[in-house]
């Protein structure tokens, strides 16, 4: 049974990643992976009951990264049809891309940390996408905003999803997680996009010769209402953390919120217009313009990702680690390359059954070093991060791209941030 299922997952991976040469939109093997790896575990043998509840239980886990998906592409998308990203964009008077790529790129960076890795890459997406037209030269954006916002969103405790695990989990503590994993993401960030603005130059004099951003960048519109949108739906996005931090209720709960409000406030602003020109600045049209497929292919991936969870594969591979591997260092570094491949979620909850908690205490180096690569590990491919999935299905990346492209560069910063947390520990609790 688990031959079987490890063979449908790599060959659904494969039609993923190839499906340029195949002619075939990655939603579909994507979901025909996700359902015939449960139709294989449910046809095994196993309690058909106990498998109904298993997949049920993913699912419950699998609809809050989904709702929380939806709820911030709409929010997102209802700022850009008022305009409201001029509020930034019209600040930015460089007209060189690659200046243009630090600046989106730090923007990512910091919007993780206090957003989320997720809800960060979707809007540093749609800032490149109103300031850049060349959609060619915007794939690079695309692929460097992946690495910013997992390198943001790792070392603040609601940054990501495995440092918020280790946090809720006990392992460790908010302040441990921004002292000793801030720099480790810095320079996961900076090693990339110094590389990048070599090859971005060369691109630029070859390929993209006088290509230069948007420069009609400052004529905001003030009819829709541009900056009090703006502000309402970036304010409603920053409440999300500060929901959880508050009532400990799932980050989607207080994502669905932030809609309502913005939804609320959205119609009071244009309770005076007809219907016809209220229409395409209502929630209703932006929800009806999020790409739906790719949401879709997320939860294939992910009810993929969760069979081999209920198979036990993934555990027997965490304690295989542990057997014939040993070194608690290098176990991380693979934990966190694997996470490129298969879902960090539960590769980290397999490590923290593993590891007790009284041999391993709070703010212990495997769990600060575990928090880093699980978290930027999944830069290394397109889909191995929420924020890879996102931006994919907005930029229509091609995974074959992203590994010719961006992959060694997200390679070189993870192990380059590795390297700076090994040397910064000891320093850091001498």
């Amino acid at each position: 049974m688990s031959l079987i299922i490890i063979i449908v997952f790599v060959l659904g991976y494969a039609a993923i990643a190839f499906e340029h040469p195949l002619k075939l939109n990655k939603t579909a093997p994507a979901l025909v992976t996700g359902v015939l790896c449960w139709t294989v575990y449910a046809m095994s043998g196993a309690e058909h009951a106990e498998v109904s509840s298993e997949l049920s239980h993913h699912l419950s886990g699998i609809s809050e990264i989904l709702f929380f998906l939806l709820g911030a592409m709409t929010i997102v998308e209802l700022i850009d049809a008022h305009e409201g990203f001029t509020v930034i964009t019209g600040r930015i008077k460089t007209t060189d891309p690659v200046k243009l790529m630090w600046i989106i790129c730090l923007i990512a960076f910091v919007l993780a940390a206090v957003l989320d890795n997720l809800a960060a890459s979707i809007v540093a997406v749609t800032l490149s996408r109103k300031l850049i037209t060349n959609t060619d030269l915007r794939k690079y954006y695309a692929g460097m905003i992946i690495i910013a916002a997992n390198a943001g969103g790792l070392w603040s405790p609601i940054g990501s999803v495995t440092t918020t695990m280790l946090w809720i989990g006990e392992r460790i503590t908010a302040q441990a997680a921004i002292t000793t994993l801030i720099l480790p993401g810095i320079i996961n960030l900076l090693v990339p996009l110094m590389i990048m603005q070599v090859v971005l130059k060369r691109k630029l004099k070859k390929h993209f010769a006088g290509m230069t951003v948007t420069e009609d960048i400052s004529n905001a519109s003030t009819e829709r209402g541009s900056a009090l949108m703006f502000y309402i739906g970036i304010g409603a996005l920053l409440l999300v953390p500060v929901f959880k931090t508050i009532t400990h209720l799932p980050p989607y709960s207080g994502m669905l919120l932030s809609l309502g409000l913005v939804w609320f406030f959205s119609e009071i602003i244009h309770k005076d217009k007809d219907e016809e020109e209220k229409k395409p600045l209502s929630v209703s049209s932006a929800l009806s313009r999020i790409d739906t497929s790719s949401v879709l292919f997320f939860l294939g991936i992910l009810i993929a990702i969760a069979a081999l969870e209920s198979t036990g594969m993934l555990k027997a591979t965490a304690v295989g680690l542990d057997k014939f591997v040993g070194n608690l260092d290098v176990i991380a570094i693979i934990i966190g390359l694997a996470s490129a491949i298969v879902d960090n979620v539960p590769l980290v909850a397999a490590s923290m059954g593993m590891y007790d908690i009284n041999t391993f205490p709070i703010d212990d180096k495997l769990w600060g070093f575990l928090a880093y690569t699980a978290g930027t590990g999944g830069s290394v491919l397109i889909i191995g991060s929420a924020a890879g999935v996102a931006v994919m299905g907005m930029e229509k990346l091609d995974f074959i791209w992203f590994m010719k492209k961006i992959s060694l560069l997200a390679l070189l910063g993870f192990f380059a941030g590795s390297a700076v947390y090994l040397l910064l520990y000891p320093l850091l609790h001498n």
